[in-house]
């Protein structure tokens, strides 16, 4: 019955459509409202101050976490007074809980107290993807530094084992039963690495902090708090003797690489440079780092977290690095050490008298660059020195330094660039001194210049008709003076007048 009173309703319709025109079509329903999914809550933005008082050997840091997000772009870090950048660190921790995935992003600027006291830190503020994160200011106490305590870090019973502790994280996940989980052996440990055992006063040695874990063992293992964990690690890998350059940043990406035979990957957690100021060795103390380990359940089941979490706490052996004095038989003078050779340029092939040219002296290697000082040409007659100009290409462990002078010969004859400039270096491969001395030594072609007397302005066309009409009537110094206080006088008048006019005007209106 339904379909027939359609039918008939429709009727009407075709009747009136007529032969030449098509009947009318039916406009679909319109879909039914669909549920709008929930909008994308922003994340999390935090601001973490450092701390309010740490050694002079420490390290002050600022802080910010991004919480359920990705990382778009964000401010720089202040300059802090009385305080130095000593670089970043970002960090990714990764929680799992009741099988979900929450990842946490932690970006940390490392600043190094430049001495003891209180050190007031003014407001600042940073915007992390538009967000304006906002600082009070506070007050940092620098103290002196506190003296090594070695028993700090309990050492294992047997130190070839790197297991410390292990905590079942039972109440956090509600009280599984551990009889149904089984614990796995891994293969990690934690490593204070340095790429030499030995090095002179000077001398640059690399050591890192590196994890190290099989591939088969990811899924056993994660890192835990690391944020937190990091500063003291870093504190403690802190030389006071030494010139430190801070290398890569933390990563999560790790490298492969072979220990004992084996494959591993290893996580770089921190990696330094550190330049020997004394004679003192370079030592680092054992290190822990704690990590959350898995245990697995005997029997998986799908669609259930077969995980059981819990702690293991991993500890580095401590090292120490060796430094020797440099030899006694120093040339004199402050030097630099590393494995330098001679770089030299000059800017043309032919060379007159009176005509500048550039000449450019430096050293590249592995050293510190820091400590390549511009040598200094020694004096020679009818040459001119200007300069030099430096420039410094710095690479990892080294790099290069330049330096331009500009020469302008005034005498001919061969120019003895060698006997005119040198560098002292101290090599460490050969633990000895070199004389870098430039090999180079241009002729100079052309007569002696001669220096021309400057024209007298009365001899000058121009000038010398003007001097001699000129009036040498002496002036008076206080001709300045009047000028100005008749002028005055004559703004005081102006003023007057202008005083005056405006008062007709007013009684005329």
């Amino acid at each position: 019955m339904g379909g027939l009173f359609w039918a008939l309703g429709l009727l009407p319709g075709l009747l009136l459509a007529g032969p030449g025109q098509a009947p009318p079509k039916l406009s679909p329903a319109p879909p039914a409202a669909q549920p709008r999914p929930p909008a994308t809550l922003p994340a999390d933005v935090e601001l973490l101050p450092g701390p309010a008082t740490l050694p002079v050997t420490g390290v002050f840091t600022l802080a910010f976490r991004l919480r359920g997000g990705a990382l778009d772009k964000y401010s720089e870090f202040p300059e802090l007074e009385s305080f130095k950048k000593s670089g970043k660190t970002s960090t990714t921790t990764t929680r799992i809980v009741q099988g979900r995935r929450f990842s946490d992003l932690t970006i940390t600027q490392r600043y190094v107290p430049y001495g003891e006291g209180e050190i007031i830190i003014k407001p600042f503020q940073l915007t992390v993807n538009g967000v304006v994160l906002r600082s009070k200011g506070a007050t940092v106490r620098v103290v002196p530094a506190a003296p090594p305590n070695p028993g700090a870090i309990t050492k294992p019973a047997n130190p070839s084992a790197p297991l410390q502790a292990v905590a079942d994280l039972d109440k956090m996940f509600g009280k599984p039963k551990p009889v149904l989980y089984e614990e796995r052996a891994d293969h990690a440990f934690l490593a204070v690495v340095a790429d030499r055992p030995r090095v002179f006063v000077g001398e640059g040695v690399r050591v890192g902090l590196y994890f190290y874990l099989k591939p088969e063992d990811q899924a056993l293992l994660a890192f835990h708090d690391f944020n937190d964990q990091l500063p003291p690690l870093l504190h403690e890998l802190h030389q006071p003797t030494a010139w430190q350059e801070p290398g890569p940043e933390p990563s999560v990406t790790p490298d492969t690489v072979r220990h004992l035979g084996q494959k591993y990957l290893r996580f770089r957690l921190a990696e330094n440079l550190y330049y020997p100021l004394t004679d003192q060795p370079l030592r680092f103390p054992a290190l822990a780092l704690t990590m959350v380990k898995f245990k697995l359940l005997k029997k998986p089941e799908p669609g259930q977290d077969n995980r059981l979490a819990g702690y293991k706490t991993y500890t580095s052996p401590g090292i120490v690095v060796a430094v020797q004095p440099l030899p006694l038989a120093a040339p004199g003078g402050p030097l630099a050490v590393g494995r330098f050779t001679l770089q030299e340029a000059i800017s043309r092939t032919k060379f007159r008298v009176g005509e500048s040219f550039t000449y450019t002296f430096g050293v590249a290697g592995p050293g510190n660059l820091s400590a390549v000082l511009a040598p200094v040409v020694a004096p020679w007659p009818g040459l001119d020195v200007y300069g030099p100009d430096v420039r410094e290409e710095p690479a990892p462990g080294g790099g290069r330094k330049l330096f331009r002078y500009r020469l302008v010969a005034r005498r001919p004859g061969v120019l003895p660039l060698d006997s005119l400039l040198q560098l002292v270096v101290f090599n460490p491969a050969v633990a000895r001194y070199e004389v870098l001395r430039p090999g180079l030594r241009p002729l100079v072609q052309g007569v002696v210049a001669t220096v021309e007397p400057l024209a007298r302005p009365e001899d000058d066309p121009f000038y010398g008709p003007a001097l001699a009409g000129a009036d040498t009537t002496m002036q008076s110094l206080d001709v300045y003076r009047d000028v100005r206080r008749y002028a005055d006088w004559l703004l005081i008048g102006l003023a007057g007048v202008a005083a005056f006019g405006w008062w007709r005007a007013g009684r005329r209106a």
